[in-house]
Parts: structure tokens; sequence; C-alpha cells
């Protein structure tokens, strides 16, 4: 990959357009980048090189020396680390060279382009947050939603001629060593790519060169850059999107419990080459290589879980709040009582994306019941999950092998270690916490850590690190464990070190002590990371001889009564202190990779752990939720049927529990379209029905007295009424964009929500598309929920057997201060359309409109309704059909779902009878009065 063949998009930046230059040396990692700016003088810049041989690519290469380390690291650095070759078998190096010429070709509209893919000035990635593989991290203190901070990269690829369409994505998680492939057909809106992609909420997404020719973008290159705004964008050569170096890429790769993958990717060639690009690309970004044997690999085709569009996740605010983005009323809020970063994602990404097994939601289920059940099993499992750190990240520094030694990738290796002890030392307490477990899924997870790996690993890493070196807080605390993390005894050189070390630290502490008899000031010996040892003292600034600190007290600062500064000999020991902890790590790293490369080969049990813990955390996490509301399990049939059902999120906000309410769908009466005042309730019950769903699906339990739900393989949601003015779209434009999506997508066996659709034109065009949209609908086996004020929708019921009017209850009260009449909003769920006529005109006379303006409005209201309403009835022969499909639905809803005893199965078939007669013989009485 040449960085001629690789440019970033980026919408931040002004416009630049890449003209692609020839390499000035051979060998696929030479790039010759040509930058072409709107104006400017020509400029050239080369950086220094340094050469190696890739393991990974089994080519030459060479990269420009980027300065990783710290900015507190000094030019001693070089001596240990200048001229060594890192444990990788290779070293990354290529020549920059940066040109400029003149260029008015570029569209005004079209998207930018960066010139590198490091931010300019910067050896960090542009939106990295100063993260790299070679830095170590610290050790996550809850499950806050900040640990999903963006760290995936995404590949994607489309077919081309007939089999444009075809799409193949890989995407890694750069704190995650995992890599997931997909390769689906989508259709010509690509929701599929733009849904997953949303999900993934990508760092950066990598497309072809071909796809956004200037002037002759894919479409699919132009919806999503769209789509994702804020997200870079980088294209390289079509030539690197190759499925054979993919393919290859896997096989070195994937670890073995994994490679069954192979098989179900080999003939997947959009995915291999998608995964082709990908590993190249972060190799070079990251500057460093995979280990062989070190990811996990896997494949996910589109029929594992259902589809929440990004617009639906956002109506139904599954992760963030409308209101204020800050605040946890959200569904995650609601759900997320996690104690690890793994569980955290592992919950979002599960929200984003239900399950669509029955059997594997049911195994869930039991397990969060046996959580619920078994109170010691609750407790001793969530006290032993939440010492686990971030198991992901920890396994995605391990596997990789920097390509050049620093004083960051030394360490990060010997943290890493230590991260690693402490977690493999929670293995056994794991293990006793799930010894007793019935549920099949706990005895699974219970099994899973009998492997002997761990043990393994455990004792190699106890015969060269300290029993006593663990994990701690304070970055104080954790440089003492990394230096005297290998025992003594291994080398001599390393202990000497070390006592050079403690003598400087006991000289500081020392000297600091002298400095306070000799000014009797109250000063203590502090410490960061940013300053090293420094001079701390708390006093009332009168306190001080002469109101001032001695003149031998320099770079001081103040915080309210705190005073902080250093000295000119405490700066020289610091830097003496520097010398000889990177002397320690330098030894230390050179024992810690020798380690490593004895227990690579057993690493891949941590890949099980990592999903071990992740999941036991998210199933612990429902068991909590349950213990604060009264939730109950939920059945999968084939009937949406809820019984006081309460919505989760405002149980949460509210003082009050919510008003509960019923809800009952089958395939004979799918259809449910509902009316009632504004303010009365439509739309949160409609966001109620989602959440429901999207809580069964995932295995949790649900806020209702009784709970039944069909599998939703789609939930779609029109509820917002904005407009947008990014894309130039008014509300009306809005809504028939989003109604369009979901009539494309839409199957039978959707879940769709929709809130006043029309409202956005006048209400005769309004009327006439709502009522089309229904009939569409009404063609499929979709669980629709219609909510509209337009009531000319509530006589389709007449035409339709499968349809059914639902109303929002509300009450009148007469208000004696104001002796007028008042609404009293109930929130109650009732059948049959709504008798509130002209509800808007009352909201309006309980405002502050001038009363002239109201009385008006009533007038002409009468008289336009008295000249358009026409009195629809329904003829008898419909309403003996309405009977007939009724009875026929219910018999077999009966036959598929009843578990009813023979008894209560013929009293409920003699109740069903009773009442097809009732309806039959009211049919033959709208009969009598037609005739008449």
């Amino acid at each position: 990959m040449r960085r001629s063949e690789v440019s970033t998009v980026s919408p931040s930046v002004p416009a630049a357009s890449l003209a692609l230059g020839e390499p000035r040396s051979q060998g696929p990692y030479n790039f010759g980048l040509q930058e072409t700016p709107q104006s400017g003088p020509s400029a050239q810049a080369s950086a220094s090189t340094t050469s190696g041989t890739s393991a990974a690519a089994g080519d030459r290469s060479s990269s420009t020396s980027l300065p990783r380390h710290p900015p507190g690291a000094g030019p001693a650095l070089g001596s240990h680390f200048r001229n060594k070759r890192s444990n990788a078998e290779n070293t990354f190096a290529s020549n920059f060279n940066f040109g400029t010429s003149s260029s008015s070709t570029r569209d005004s509209n079209y998207p930018q382009i960066l010139k590198t893919p490091l931010s300019a000035g910067n050896p960090q990635r542009s939106g990295y947050k100063n993260w790299t593989p070679q830095m170590g991290y610290s050790a996550p203190s809850s499950s806050a939603v900040s640990t999903n901070s963006p760290s995936v990269v995404a590949a994607v690829v489309e077919g081309r001629g007939l089999a444009r369409g075809e799409i193949g994505m890989a995407s890694i998680d750069l704190k995650s060593p995992q890599i997931i492939l997909s390769q689906f057909a989508d259709n010509t809106t690509y929701a599929k790519v733009i849904t997953k992609l949303k999900i993934l909420s990508p760092l950066e997404i990598i497309m072809s060169n071909t796809a956004c020719v200037v002037g002759n973008s894919t479409k699919l290159f132009t919806l999503i850059t769209e789509n994702f705004k804020n997200v870079n964008f980088t294209t390289i050569q079509r030539k690197y999107f190759n499925e054979t170096k993919g393919l290859e890429y896997i096989e070195q790769l994937c670890v073995t419990e994994f490679s069954t993958v192979l098989m179900e990717v080999q003939s997947k060639y959009y995915c291999l080459a998608a995964v082709a690009a990908l590993l190249k690309y972060v190799e070079f970004i990251q500057n460093s290589v995979y280990a062989p044997k070190s990811l996990k690999i896997c494949f996910q085709g589109s029929e594992q879980t259902a589809m929440i569009d990004s617009s639906s996740a956002q109506n139904l605010e599954l992760l963030i709040n409308n209101q204020d983005s800050r605040n946890n009323h959200t569904l995650f809020g609601v759900l997320n009582y996690t104690k690890t970063p793994g569980g955290s994602r592992r919950l979002r990404s599960n929200i984003l994306e239900p399950l669509v097994d029955i059997e594997t939601i049911n195994m869930r289920l039991d397990c969060v019941q046996e959580l619920l059940q078994d109170e010691e099993l609750f407790f001793g499992l969530q006290s032993v999950i939440s010492r686990f750190l971030d198991t992901e990240q920890l396994l995605s520094v391990l596997v990789q092998i920097p390509k050049q030694d620093t004083v960051n990738a030394a360490e990060s290796k010997i943290t890493n270690l230590i991260y690693l002890k402490h977690t493999l030392e929670l293995v056994d307490p794991l293990k006793i916490a799930l010894r007793n477990c019935s549920t099949p899924l706990l005895r699974a997870y219970c099994g899973s850590l009998e492997d002997k790996r761990f043990g393994i690993i455990l004792e190699k890493i106890k015969t060269i690190i300290n029993d006593d070196a663990r994990y701690m807080k304070g970055c104080l605390n954790m440089r003492t464990q990394k230096c005297y993390a290998v025992r003594s005894n291994i080398n001599e050189f390393l202990d000497i070190a070390r006592r050079t070390y403690t003598e400087i630290v006991d000289d500081i502490a020392g000297m600091i002590s002298q400095l306070a008899e000799k000014y009797s000031l109250p000063l203590r010996t502090s410490f960061s990371s940013a300053r090293g040892f420094f001079i701390q003292m708390t006093t009332d600034y009168t306190a001080l001889p002469n109101n001032r600190l001695p003149s031998e007290f320099i770079k001081i600062s103040k915080v309210k009564s705190s005073y902080t500064f250093t000295s000119a000999d405490l700066i020289k020991m610091n830097e003496r202190c520097q010398e000889s902890l990177r002397e320690i790590y330098h030894m230390t790293y050179m024992i810690v990779c020798k380690l490593l490369s004895e227990i690579y080969e057993h690493i891949h049990c941590l890949y099980k752990l990592s999903d071990t813990v992740s999941m036991l955390d998210m199933l612990l996490s429902f068991a909590h939720a349950c213990t604060l509301s009264d939730y109950v399990r939920p059945e999968f049939t084939d009937t949406l049927a809820i019984k006081q059902g309460w919505h989760p999120i405002l149980e949460k906000i509210s003082v009050e529990k919510p008003i509960a309410n019923n809800t009952y769908i089958t395939e004979g009466s799918n259809f449910l379209i509902i009316t009632g005042p504004n303010m009365s309730g439509k739309s949160t019950y409609l966001k109620q029905i989602a959440l429901c769903q999207i809580m069964a699906q995932i295995g949790s339990y649900v806020p209702a007295e009784y709970s039944s739900f069909r599998i939703a393989e789609q939930i779609f949601t029109r509820i917002s009424t904005d407009d947008e003015i990014e894309t130039n779209s008014s509300t009306f434009m809005k809504e028939m964009k989003e109604i369009a999506y979901i009539l494309h997508n839409a199957n039978n066996k959707s879940l769709i929500l929709i809130d006043e659709l029309g409202r956005g034109t006048n209400t005769e065009e309004g009327i006439g598309i709502c009522y089309a949209v229904c009939e569409y609908l009404l063609s499929l086996k979709a669980f629709t929920l219609f909510a509209t004020h337009f009531l000319e929708l509530c006589h389709i019921e007449v035409l339709y057997p499968n349809v059914e009017n639902m109303h929002f209850e509300v009450q009148h009260v007469k208000n004696t201060s104001r002796d007028k009449e008042a609404i009293l909003y109930t929130y109650k769920l009732c059948k049959g359309l709504t008798e509130e006529k002209n509800y808007g005109l009352k909201a309006a006379e309980v405002s502050s409109l001038p009363s002239s303006i109201v009385l008006d409005a009533k007038e002409i209201t009468t008289q336009i309704t008295r000249q358009t309403l026409q009195n629809q009835r329904s003829t008898p022969e419909m309403e003996r059909q309405r009977a007939v499909y009724h009875l026929a639905t219910r018999l077999v809803q009966t036959a598929r779902n009843s578990q009813l005893d023979p008894d209560s199965l013929r009293m409920y078939l003699s109740n069903l009878k009773k009442k097809y007669e009732i309806d039959f013989s009211r049919a033959e009485q709208v009969s009598g009065k037609t005739e008449e």
C-alpha cells in the first residue's frame, strides 16, 4: 500500500485533492503523495526512514519513524531503544514525500480529503484521542457510556456490474482483537449497510477509490457520506480489496478455536476483499502487526439479529436521550447496571441488534430467572465480575507486536502483563461462584473456565512475576508495581537498577523532609505522571514568612489553600529517577517479551474468558434491573399480548408508577388504529410497545404483569416531526422519506409504529396518503400500530376485518375557578374510536389564544364538518364476514398456542361459539335496519 494510494475524506478541513504520484522507491509500502490545495506555493518535505522486513505481508517495507514516546521522555530513550528491533519479525517504514500543485477541478460539494491518514503535525491519528496500541490503559472505574468512545475501523466494498448490491464488510475494534465479517445482498436504499454502520459507530470508514470518482460517485458512497458526517473516510486503491489476500490473512491470524470461520467465508469474496484492505490499512496506521494466530474472526450474517434502523433507535431513545444527551433516561440507562466495560459494550450492541432465535433468548431468560431466585449466586457473581478489568482491550494490546521499541511499548507490555496476572487470578473465584448453578448456559460458562490453559499461563507468569505484583489504583502505585514486577535474582543488572531507583526515591523524600525542617513548613511529597515528584503544601498564605514562599521554590501554583511547587535540585533528582526508571523498564521489557513469547500459544483461551465475563455481566445487569421494578418473564408465541404493561423509561423518570395498559395483536387483528386528543399518551404508548419488544428479544424481563411476544425481525418507527436543515428536508419531506424506507423494507415479521403521519401537508392530502399507506401495510402480516388525528381513517375498519380501532380515554371535569370545562387525561387505552370531537379546539381554548379566535374556529369547523362528513355504515354481508373471520383466526391461534387442559379448552370453545352467534345476529339486525 503506497501513501499515494491512501486518502482520508473529512468534512472538517478545507477542500483539497489528491493526484496519485509515482513511488520514489520500490516495494509495496513505499508511498509517493502529491497534494493539490486550492492555492499556495510548492513545498516539499521528506522524513527520515528506517528499513526492515514485514513478516505479516511477507515483503520489504519502509516507514517514517514517528515519535511515539510521551513528551516527558528525554533523549536517554535512545540509549535503550533507538537501535533495537522489536519482537515482531519485522519493522515497518516508508518514505513520505509531499508536494503541491494547483487544482480547480474539485466539486464544491464533494467530500474533502486530508493529505495523510495522520493529522498534520501530530504523530497521533486525528480522532483517536491519543490512544495507540503501544500505550497502556487505565483500568475502568465503572461501566459508563463513555467507555464506548469510537474505536472501530470498518471497510466496505460493493460488487460491480451484475453483483451490484452485494456488500462485503469487515470491522475491527482497535480496543478489542476481534474482526467481524459480513456479506449480504442489499436493495437500492442500502438500508442494511447504513444500519450496520450505525450500530458499529465507526471512527473511520475505508472504501475503494473507485467508489468516489469525482462527478461519478457510487450511490453507496454518497449515502454513507451523508449519514456519517463526523466520521473520517479513507479511500485506498481497489487492488488492496483482494479476496485471495484476505483469505491468507484469516488463515494466518485467526486463532485455532475460531478457524471454522474459514469454511463460512471461503466463498464470500466481498467480505474477504474488505478484510484484506482493512488489515493492511490498520497495520499501516498502527505501525504494528498482529501476532500469528492471535485474532478472533467471526462471520455474522444479516439474519441472526433483528434490524433497528438509526432513526428508530433515536426516536425510541435506546442509547441517547433526545432532550439531554448527558442523562441516562434511555433504555440503555434503564438496563445498564454492568460492572465492566465489556458488559456495557455487549448490552449496547444487544439493544441495537436484538436476537431473533427463541431458543437463545429463553436460555438467557433461564439465567436471569436463576439469578433472581438464588441470592447467593447473584451477589457472589457480582462481586467477582466487578473486579475484572477490560479483558477485550487487554487482549488487543497483548496480541499486537510493535514494529518499534519505545518506552511506551515497554511500559505498556509490563502493565498489561500485570493486568493479565490480575485477570487470571479471578478465574478460580469465578468458577467457585458458578459451581452450583443449574441452567445450561451458566453451566456452559462454568465449563469453559475449566480450560487448563488458564492455569498454565498463570504458572508461567508466576515463575517470573512477583506474587505481590497486582493492579492498583494510582499512577505512583502502578509505577511501583511495574518496577518490582519481575522477581529478584532473575537479572542481576535489573536488581541493581531497582536498588538505585529506590535510593533516589528515598533521597527525594529525605530532601523534602529537610526542606520542611529548614523552613518550618508542612511540606509533603506528591507525585503525578506528568510532573513526577513535586512538593505540596496546604497552609494559609498569611502563615508564610513575609507572606511569600522561599526563593528556592520554583514553578509555584496555587489552588485555594493548596500550593504545589518544586526546586532545581528536585528537578535534577526527577531526571535521575526517570533515567533509572527507563533502565528498569528496558530490562523488565526484555524479560516480559521472552515470557510473552512462551505464553502466546496459550493466550487464546482469554477470548472465551472475555465472552464469559461480558455475558455474565449483562445477565447480572438484567437481574439487577428486575429487582428494582416488578418485571415479568416474557413468553414467545405468534401473538403480541401484554397485560398491564408500562413504559420502562417513564417509570425511571416519574415519581409515581406510569399508567399501565393492555395490548393484544394477532395475525387476525394485526393493525391497530389509535386515536385520542393531544397529550393523551399515544406516542408514549407506541414507544412502550417497541421498548418492551426489544427488552424481551435481548433476554430481559419486561415491565408488565404478563407478556407474550411474536419475534420481530425488524422494528420500524415513524415518530419524529422535526425537519432537517442539513438535507434541505421539510417536515413533510422527512415524513415521506421515513415512510418510504418502511414500505421498502417491511416484511410479514416486522413491528411497525407510525405516529401521526401526514401532518406536514393539508388535511385532504394527509388523509389520502395515510389511507394508501394503511392499505399497503394491511397487505402484510406485520404488526402495525398507527396513531392518528385523522378520524376518517377509523372507517377503514369497515373494509378490513384485521383492523381494530383503539382510543385513549379522556374525562371532562368542571373547572369551578374558571367556570369552564377541563379535560382530564386518564392515559387508558380503550376499544373503539375516540368520541372526542374537535379536541384541538378544546386544547386551544385552555391556552392563551384569544376567545374570539376560538369562537370563529368553532363556527368554521362546524360548517366544514357538516359539508364533508358522510355517514359510512357497514353492510350486513361485511358484518357476517367479520364474524366468520374473527372466529377462524381465534381457532387457528388456539390450535397453535393453547396450553389449556381439556375442560378449560371446552369452556373456551363454547364461549367462542357464543360470541360468534352474537356477532352473527348483530349482522342480521344490521340487515333489518337496512331494509327499513
